[in-house]
């Protein structure tokens, strides 16, 4: 099979996930604003079984953002703050548990910004530090170290990736 054709097939599908969990989780209204658990991005820590998940997980926020109705400085840095976490995932994968920590640095310093500047929220900064880091935590090291340890035993059936199987 085409690598490149594999790699835009596992970040297509990736976004198309992250796009509904988003809009699930909006209608309890838990995916934007001071308080959210964005369960989508428990996704954050594909990027340690394929390098697709990088691009798939950025526009899949993008389109989620544009979808549940975000300003436009949230579609920008709030995807910006998942791209990078899902760059520092990649980067870490090869750590037990510290690959779950990128998203929830990106999104604690990115987004209570964004929710200051975009939407005008008057709570103190820290208190939205503390708000979204919490569901980050929920989102990536909770739910994330689920997810990871459901789809390890069949990390190459899935993700079909060699390159890991030769690294791991």
């Amino acid at each position: 099979m085409n690598k490149k054709v594999l790699l835009l097939c596992q970040g297509a599908m990736i976004a198309a996930i992250y796009v509904v969990l988003t809009v699930f989780i909006n209608a309890f209204g838990l995916a934007n604003g001071a308080i959210q658990i964005r369960i989508s991005e428990a996704l954050c820590i594909l990027p340690i079984f394929t390098p697709a998940a990088i691009p798939g997980l950025f526009v899949g926020c993008v389109l989620s953002n544009i979808i549940t109705g975000c300003a436009i400085y949230d579609i920008v840095f709030g995807s910006l703050a998942t791209l990078l976490g899902a760059i520092g995932t990649y980067y870490l994968r090869k750590t037990k548990f510290l690959f779950t920590l990128p998203p929830v640095i990106a999104n604690g310093v990115i987004i209570p910004l964004v929710l200051r500047f975009a939407y005008g929220l008057p709570d103190a900064y820290w208190f939205l530090v503390v708000t979204v880091c919490v569901g980050e935590i929920i989102s990536v090291c909770i739910l994330g170290m689920i997810l990871k340890v459901a789809l390890w035993p069949q990390r190459y059936f899935i993700f079909r990736n060699t390159e890991e199987k030769e690294n791991n």
